[in-house]
């Protein structure tokens, strides 16, 4: 089982709440967020929700907590955890990333063993080209500020990269607080790439710009035939979740 976190929110939302059957009516009045020995916790008429597993929703920044602050005071009527992706994140840190962080970081890893912008088209050439000029300064980006040097390959042919630039990326990602570290863990399977998740986190790269970079193969295939109502539904939903990481990295 993926210790890494579901990307789509309506699947994060029925694994990161706990909701019977019957919708749960907003039961509070007044969204605040205060400074505690732990961190900025997040309070609902005064009083601090919890994650699923039981524990206080206290943030490491306060910027971070008004991010989960907003989501809550946001709710209408009903409780609606598909459009809270922040307190996901955050329920997910404290719950499950701070007791998982070895293999949540080797995850992140495996991805940049297969990074989306190591894979180069063989044809055509005007996306080959669109791939060098698109791709190759986060490679070399990674290389020179990271000392994660990738290689690259032609095709869908695998090509193992070095298990020492592998293992700079779990180093990488085992630096990181628990909150941080479930924002990557979340960043780099939506992007197919630790190398554009890194450039996000770090703050080198734009969340949406991320998203373009990742998916230059789909938008050059839509160029040329068009999109369907669903995938530019997924899009959507990808791009709002991209844009709400860079968010959430530059809140912590």
């Amino acid at each position: 089982m993926s210790h890494i976190p579901p990307l789509d929110p309506n699947v994060a939302a029925r694994k990161g709440f706990r909701e019977s059957e019957e919708r749960i009516k907003r039961f509070w009045k007044t969204v605040e967020v205060t400074q505690d020995e732990g961190g900025w916790t997040v309070r609902l008429d005064g009083r601090a929700p919890r994650t699923p597993a039981g524990n206080t929703l206290t943030l490491p920044t306060e910027a971070a907590a008004r991010l989960v602050a907003d989501e809550w005071a946001a709710q209408e009527a009903f409780l609606s955890p598909g459009t809270m992706p922040a307190t996901r994140l955050a329920s997910t840190a404290i719950d499950r990333v701070s007791q998982t962080r070895e293999p949540v970081a080797a995850e992140i890893a495996a991805y940049a063993g297969s990074d989306v912008t190591c894979y180069l088209a063989e044809t055509p050439a005007s996306l080959v080209a669109r791939q060098k000029a698109e791709w190759g300064p986060w490679r070399d980006w990674a290389a020179r500020e990271l000392g994660v040097a990738l290689h690259t390959a032609e095709g869908i042919v695998h090509r193992p990269q070095s298990a020492e630039a592998l293992e700079r990326v779990k180093t990488l990602a085992l630096e990181l607080d628990d909150f941080s570290l479930t924002g990557l863990a979340t960043a780099v399977p939506l992007f197919g790439s630790a190398v554009l998740g890194l450039a996000v986190q770090r703050g080198a790269l734009g969340g949406e710009a991320a998203l373009d970079l990742s998916r230059l193969d789909e938008a050059f295939t839509e160029e040329r035939w068009g999109v369907d109502e669903e995938a530019a539904a997924r899009v959507a939903a990808h791009r709002a979740e991209a844009a709400l990481l860079q968010l959430w990295f530059e809140a912590l």
